[in-house]
Formats: structure tokens, sequence, C-alpha cells
């Protein structure tokens, strides 16, 4: 019998053979479709199938990511291969099922089938991803007799429940995007746990300001329909701006905490052209925050149409600050950010946010900045006595001290940003106690106050040379019309 089944299989794979090698094309497909329409007159179930990317992989499918959720709660608990990994604030594990593996679910009397599947090209894909890239889906299987079930009801109630149980367990990420290399890349983006534990409590801002900002997001983070009735897309534009360590990113930090949305930290020096930053934002996922941090340094955009004396040596200069790692220049231009901004691209996704910071935002172009654009402009400033009580209290825990009036007049006498106000709170040894830190906080504002001093002092004396110089100059040049004028009249005599 095992003699008979073998010659059987062997005979079956040698017409597969012929049948792959030598019928034509043509016929081949045309003996295929007919042999599929054969089998499934037989075949009592039917099947979806839900791939983790679509539109040829440019955009992951959120259909995907909701029945992933669904499933690592409700079916995976029948599954005997499982996957792992960290959940929410990396307390826990969150099970999903495992690469090939099957499992069945039931809904008002329908039974289904799950199955996970795994896949890996085997022939080059004209496609900006490389070869080896998986190709993940979910394969749905029930009997035809639920079809209206499962297709108005079930999917639906999947849906839903996915959605609800990723909220509840979605772990945040950070994200940056993967510089090209020879045309490939695995992703557009790879990404690591986003856990800053920045907050707007700990931020060191006036409590006005602050809650300016936080109302500004909440509103925005539940004005979808609001959006939509009045033709926009659900999307705002934030630009940070002010000296280093003011505390921008920060403040990123305490958005992203604020509404639970991923970070998107775009660097523009790697990004090949606009048509790569524009897949770069079809891969983004809505509930994001887009930065691109010191803007004023990632390209050639510092009002380039209002100003363009830059000397050719200059220009030189920039071209190859701006050499990606391959030593390629960057064909990211203007108008390609501006429409990546509030073109017709920016309407792929809704619920985002797109954050500019700069230390020097006189330098960027008006049309860059403009409302509509980066709609709401926040200036991180120096900072001020209020926000050394919020640093007090996160790094002391402290919140009155006999030292506070003297550096109440401090802060009215000298400016300093939050991270030097920190950094000198910050106790030096284990046991260090309020009152040296403070001290030390004291000691910094007075090195500040004789650098401001003696720079200042510095500025005199050079634009008293300065000036000293002009005369001289003045005077030689009045000399020398001098000369000119008696030389000119002895000629005339002459």
């Amino acid at each position: 019998m095992w003699a008979g089944v073998g010659s059987t299989l062997a005979s079956i794979m040698f017409l597969c053979t012929i049948f792959q090698k030598y019928l034509p094309y043509n016929l081949r497909d045309f003996i295929e479709k007919y042999v599929h329409r054969v089998t499934d007159f037989f075949n009592p179930y039917i099947e979806v199938v839900i791939h983790e990317f679509t539109g040829e992989r440019l955009k992951s499918n959120e259909a995907y990511t909701a029945i992933e959720a669904y499933l690592s709660t409700n079916a995976s608990k029948r599954a005997k291969r499982l996957k792992a990994e960290f959940g929410k604030d990396k307390d826990y594990l969150v099970l999903s099922m495992g690469d090939h593996e099957e499992v069945t679910d039931d809904y008002k009397g329908a039974k289904v089938w799950w199955k996970a599947s795994t896949t890996t090209p085997k022939v080059q894909q004209l496609s900006y991803y490389p070869t080896s890239d998986k190709k993940r889906s979910y394969k749905l299987s029930f009997h035809k007799w639920y079809r209206e079930l499962v297709i108005g009801s079930y999917l639906n109630h999947v849906l839903e429940e996915g959605r609800a149980i990723g909220v509840l367990k979605r772990q945040r990420k950070l994200y940056t995007n993967n510089p090209s290399q020879d045309g490939h890349r695995r992703s557009m983006w790879s990404h690591i746990v986003f856990d800053h534990p920045a907050s707007f409590r700990t931020l060191a801002m006036d409590p006005g300001k602050k809650k300016e900002i936080m109302d500004d997001l909440d509103t925005f983070s539940k004005s979808k329909d609001y959006y939509a009735k009045i033709g926009k897309a659900w999307k705002r534009g934030y630009l940070l701006y002010g000296p280093p360590g003011t505390g921008k990113s920060t403040m990123i930090a305490a958005m992203a905490n604020l509404l639970n949305y991923d970070v998107y930290d775009l660097e523009l020096t790697s990004i090949k052209d606009n048509n790569e930053l524009r897949k770069l934002l079809i891969e983004t996922s809505n509930k994001a925050i887009i930065v691109i941090e010191d803007i004023d340094c990632s390209l050639d955009l510092t009002g380039q149409r209002a100003n363009n004396k830059v000397k050719e040596e200059e220009k030189d200069v920039i071209k190859k600050a701006k050499e990606d790692s391959k030593g390629k220049e960057s064909k990211v231009t203007l108008s390609g950010l501006l429409n990546f901004i509030d073109g017709l691209w920016s309407s792929c996704g809704g619920e985002r946010l797109i954050v500019f910071t700069t230390n020097y935002v006189e330098q960027l172009d008006p049309a860059l900045i403009r409302r509509g654009r980066m709609d709401k402009h926040i200036e991180m400033s120096y900072c001020g006595f209020e926000g050394f009580k919020v640093l007090a209290k996160n790094y002391l825990d402290i919140t009155s001290h006999d030292l506070f009036e003297t550096i109440r007049q401090l802060f009215d006498e000298t400016q300093i940003t939050p991270a030097d106000v920190a950094e000198n709170l910050m106790p030096k040894t284990v046991n260090g106690d309020a009152e040296t830190s403070l001290k030390n906080l004291i000691e910094a504002f007075e090195n500040v106050k004789e650098e401001t001093r003696l720079k200042a002092q510095k500025e005199v004396k050079d634009e008293a040379r300065l000036k000293a110089q002009e005369e001289v100059k003045v005077e030689a040049i009045l000399k020398i019309e001098e000369e000119v004028k008696e030389h000119t009249v002895k000629d005339e005599v002459k």
C-alpha cells in the first residue's frame, strides 16, 4: 500500500512539474481558473484575508491591528503557539497568535476559524521594500450559511472590540526614519518603546501658559467632527522656539504623554527627495506627533525666498553639511515640506500634531511658520520664579525655603535656562540636602551675572575700538582728500 501511495505522489509531482514548465501561460491560467471554479463549487467555506499593509504596502492596515488586538485577548486562549512581547509600561506580557497558528471563535452560534499567515516573497518586487520583508496576514474562514452574520455583524464586532483593547493595552512608540541603502530599506520607520517620564505637572513653565497649552491639546483631540464640519484635515501645527536648554524636547514628551500619542522623530537630512518624504507621511499612524527638531539646521529652509545673498563659499559649506551617509545631497525642498505639512498628502490620516522646534525663529521662511501651517507658536523662554518652584518641588521635594526670596530677586536680575536651574538643584551626593542645592543655584546665578557683566564690558570695549578705528579711517580719508585738493590747486595754477 505504501509503495502504491509513493508511486502515486511521484506521478502527481511529475505531472505538476510538466504543467508548470511546458504549458503556455495562457493555457495554464485558463486551466487554473476553471479548476478553482470547480473546487469553489464544492467548497462550502468562505475566506476573508486581512493583510498587514494596504495600497502596495504604503500604509499600515488599521483593520489588521484591531484584529491582532482582538485575537490576543480572545482567540489566543485556545492557541498552542504564542508570541509574547511587553505590554504597556513593561509591567506585563501581551500574548498573540504565532505564525501559521489557527484558532476558532464562536459568535451567535456561528463557528469561524482565524489563521495567522506569514509569507516571504521569492521574487524581487518593484518596491522600496527589500525582498526579504515578510508579509503578514490573517485569514478568516466560515461556512457560507453564516455569510450575512459574519460580514454584516461579526467583523464589525471584532473591529470595535479590537480597537477598545488596543487603546487599553497600547504601548506608545518613538519612531525614527531609516536612511535608504541602495534604494532599499527594511521599513520606512524603526521604533523603540517610548517611556519618557515628562509631564505637564513636572514642566518648568508659567502655570497660566501651561494650562493654555493643555486646554488647546485637549480641545484638538476631541474635535474630529468639528474639523470635518469646517473642511480641514484633522491636524494641528505647533512651533516651539526659544534659546537652547529651555525645554522644547521635554515639552514634546509631555504632549505625547498627555494625549497618549506616538512620536515620529523625522530627520530631514537622511531623506532622499520629496517623494520619499510623502511615503514617510503615509506610513505614520493616527494619534501621532510628527517632530522635526532644529528645523533651521535640517535643510536650507531658512528664508531663501526672502534673502538669497549667501556667498558661494557659504553655499558650498551648506551643501556639504546636507550630504547623507552615502555622500548624496538631500533633495527635499521647501515646497515639498510645505505640501507635507498641509498639502493634499497631509489629509491621508487624522489626529496628528506636527511640531517644529528652533532656536532662531527669525531665520525661518515666513511661509513655513504662518498660521494654518504652524497654528500655535509657543515661546520656550528663560526660567522664571514660578518655573523654579516646580523644579524645586521635582528635585528637592520642597515648596518653600528661607532662600526662596533671594532666588526670586536673582530671577528678576538675571536670565537662566530651566536646564541650568535643574542641573544646580540636582543633589550632588546621595545625602545631599535642599539648602546645599539652593546655594549651588545662587552661586550659579552669581556666575551668570559675572559672565554677563564681563560680556557687556567686552562688547563696550569692542564697540569703542571699532569706533576708534572708524575715526582713524575718517581722519586718514580727510587727510588724503586735503592732499588731493592741494595737488589739484597746484596743478591748476601751473
